[in-house]
């Protein structure tokens, strides 16, 4: 089976939209040879691509999950160090 997923997140700077961008990359360096992951920022948009060439498509959704999960963390960070300020 083959699937892909692009997920485009849409942020108020570039800066705020590479700052998400760097803080869930380092997650996409340890996937399952079946499984890449790839995040970037493009102007003040995060943009992830994701391919999945296996046979259990829960393993997408998972990533997916995954994946998201790990950009509210961030923007729940970016929030505070802002309220901070």
């Amino acid at each position: 089976m083959e699937a892909d997923a692009e997920i485009t997140l849409v942020y108020d700077s570039s800066e705020e939209a590479l700052a998400i961008s760097n803080s869930v990359s380092p997650d996409n360096l340890m996937c399952p040879k079946e499984l890449t992951v790839e995040t970037r920022s493009i102007g003040e948009n995060v943009v992830s691509v994701i391919s999945y060439r296996g046979d259990n498509m829960a393993t997408l959704l998972s990533t997916i999950d995954d994946l998201l999960s790990c950009v509210s963390a961030a923007e729940k960070v970016i929030g505070a160090v802002r309220e901070k300020r």
